[in-house]
């Protein structure tokens, strides 16, 4: 009995030990697929299954970042060169995150961002004369900067810059910039809070 108990043992150990591995070589083989797409990507990155990019060369992550499974990164309106979607260093994206991009999304250095967070960089028209869809729409950019924590749920909406260590609150509905430093909260956010200086 006691054998059968370590054999069983073994068998689990070197069967975790295979699924990591199998683990780290299709998460390597996938950002060298991203890079062949023209995705720049530094180094020692770590991003999970499923992620859906409609434009590789539109991309650029720096070094040390973490993706996790079912990322979106989608890029409406026309072709264009050169990366809209920017993450700085050591960021952390969380599970079922989108980044719906026009105009350009920035993500500063050391950021965590929480699952199923959405970012939309751009609106509907919505003039009475016309379909909503077929309207054109306003676009600006999203800034988030360095140091930031967004909370799980978040929407955070087109011109909307979020300063340095700045905090938002889980399910919050972004729509004003946010100064350094706030802990906003809220639908649609508001300011709760100012991080102490210690």
């Amino acid at each position: 009995m006691k054998n059968g108990m370590r054999v069983s043992r073994f068998r689990d150990k070197v069967a975790f030990r295979m699924q990591a591995i199998v683990a780290v070589w299709k998460c390597a083989a996938f950002i060298r697929w991203l890079r062949l797409r023209g995705m720049q990507l530094g180094h020692g990155n770590s991003i999970g299954r499923q992620m859906r990019v409609t434009w590789p060369h539109q991309v650029k992550i720096g070094n040390e970042c973490l993706f996790e499974r079912d990322v979106i990164l989608k890029f409406d309106g026309i072709w264009q060169t050169g990366p809209r979607m920017r993450f700085g260093d050591k960021v952390f994206v969380g599970t079922g995150c989108e980044f719906n991009i026009r105009a350009g999304i920035a993500v500063g250095n050391d950021c965590l961002i929480a699952s199923g967070c959405r970012f939309v960089d751009h609106d509907h028209g919505i003039e009475r004369s016309a379909l909503m869809r077929s309207q054109p729409g306003p676009e600006s950019p999203i800034e988030i900067g360095p140091d930031v924590w967004i909370g799980c749920n978040c929407v955070v909406l087109k011109g909307v810059k979020i300063g340095q260590g700045a905090i938002v609150g889980a399910g919050a509905v972004v729509t004003k910039s946010i100064p350094d430093y706030e802990i906003w909260a809220g639908v649609p956010a508001k300011k709760i809070a100012k991080r102490p200086a210690n």
